[in-house]
């Protein structure tokens, strides 16, 4: 494969520019020529979640070459702010304003784009309130915390007409990018089947203990549009991830989304038919992890395809070799992709063709980033400028976390159901009492 990330840069930052800049200087003063390259061409950006995805924004944000101006660092967690600021002052000549509340961020105008990196249950809401604010949005995964908010991220994202990018970066592997092309091209014959899977190691969590918040911690805009409980001991710091389902999404929500969001490009399927699961907590039965921990799941598609997903949060034996990755499979050969690169086998086994990824991103570790989040992050910026297309638009997003989404409803009420293929509207009226979720009282997500 002759490209490479050298040249995906070069190409983004600089032939692009070239192209647009040429384009519109025939049809604009010089002027607006200024405006286009010149201060006017910076973006203010705001981080809100300064916790371990911020690696992953660093080094776009400090690019001189990308133009970009932090302009705010947002936390609920005064620590987390104190940190982040210590990081940019190290690889950016910006001084930005550090804040608590984002509410607080969204009434400045100069603001043009907002990072949403904070726990599951304020992404949409937060990403909904920024785009009515004016501002268009990097929002991590999950991108929703339950199916109604994915919908009304769609509908708010065509109202306002704002950059939403979700947050799944390996849509920016050049690697993965072209091997899902040779794919759909037909270079292991027709799809028929997906292997998703992460496992990881994780360890004991405390039991929850009611006691007082952290110093630092405001616990009150921490659980913003969840309903109000007391805090209870090291919530706030990772855990709450798997203490119910007040504010996560389990690990479905946590990794699933981005394994089965490449199955789905894949197989290239829209919405499933039915999903089963089968699900449970098998280790560490006495600690405090309230969620499954050991998933399978069962997604099937029209056109006789179907996607498994293999998840193991506590058991790290890695069956596949690696801690994550997809199979697909065809009617002439096979794939194996993850964020290393990928490996093309004839339908007997033999290995074609492997590559290896010139990006490297983090795998299964906690937080993490990398170059493949450099290069989402740059797809961002150059598309906020019109100059490219989202690799990975909030309308494509939403479609793959729905399966995260069908999953965990599908545990919670301990029996499978059918979807409608076409719109994705579950079959069932028990499961549909979970298509979305109580709000804290002015919390709520508007229609529109």
């Amino acid at each position: 494969m002759k490209s490479n990330r050298r040249n995906f840069i070069k190409r983004t930052s600089t032939g692009i520019l070239g192209a647009f800049v040429s384009t519109s200087f025939t049809n604009s003063s010089a002027k607006s020529y200024n405006k286009i390259i010149g201060s006017n061409d910076r973006i203010n950006i705001a981080i809100q979640g300064l916790g371990r995805r911020l690696p992953g924004f660093t080094k776009a944000i400090s690019d001189k070459n990308n133009n970009i101006e932090l302009s705010y660092l947002c936390d609920v967690m005064k620590s987390q702010r104190i940190k982040a600021a210590g990081i940019f002052s190290k690889i950016s000549s910006h001084s930005p304003k550090l804040e608590n509340d984002i509410r607080k961020i969204f009434d400045d105008k100069r603001v043009d784009a907002v990072y949403m990196a904070t726990p599951d249950h304020w992404h949409a809401p937060g990403a909904c309130m920024a785009m009515t604010s004016g501002k268009h949005v990097y929002l991590e995964k999950p991108c929703s915390h339950n199916l109604n908010e994915g919908e009304l991220l769609v509908s708010y994202q065509k109202h306002y007409n704002k950059i939403v990018q979700m947050g799944n970066q390996q849509r920016s592997s050049l690697e993965t990018n072209q091997i899902i092309s040779d794919i759909h091209k037909g270079v292991i014959g027709d799809t028929y089947q997906a292997i998703a899977f992460y496992h990881n190691g994780r360890g004991k969590v405390p039991n929850q203990k009611v006691q007082s918040p952290p110093d630092g911690l405001d616990w009150e805009l921490f659980q913003g549009p969840s309903p109000r409980r007391k805090y209870t001991f090291n919530t706030w710091d990772y855990n709450w991830h798997w203490y119910g389902w007040d504010f996560g999404t389990a690990e479905m929500g946590n990794n699933a989304t981005h394994e089965l969001d490449i199955a789905r490009w894949a197989l290239n399927v829209k919405y499933p038919k039915n999903v089963s699961v089968y699900a449970g907590k098998f280790q560490y039965k006495s600690d405090g992890w309230e969620m499954y921990d050991s998933m399978d799941a069962r997604f099937n598609f029209s056109n006789n395809k179907i996607i498994l997903w293999d998840g193991k949060s506590r058991n790290g034996y890695q069956k596949y070799g690696v801690g994550r990755g997809t199979f697909i499979y065809g009617s002439k050969g096979s794939v194996f992709i993850d964020r290393n690169g990928y490996k093309l086998f004839s339908l007997g086994g033999k290995l074609i063709k492997e590559i290896s990824s010139k990006s490297k991103e983090q795998g299964i570790a906690l937080g993490g980033g990398g170059d493949m989040s450099t290069l989402h992050s740059i797809n961002f910026f150059n598309a906020i400028r019109g100059k490219e297309k989202l690799t990975s638009p909030i309308n494509q997003g939403v479609i793959s976390q729905k399966l995260t989404h069908y999953a965990n409803i599908s545990y919670r009420i301990n029996k499978s159901f059918d979807i409608d293929n076409k719109t994705g509207k579950i079959k069932d009226s028990q499961a549909m009492k979970l298509w979305s979720r109580d709000y804290e009282p002015g919390w709520e997500i508007k229609k529109i």
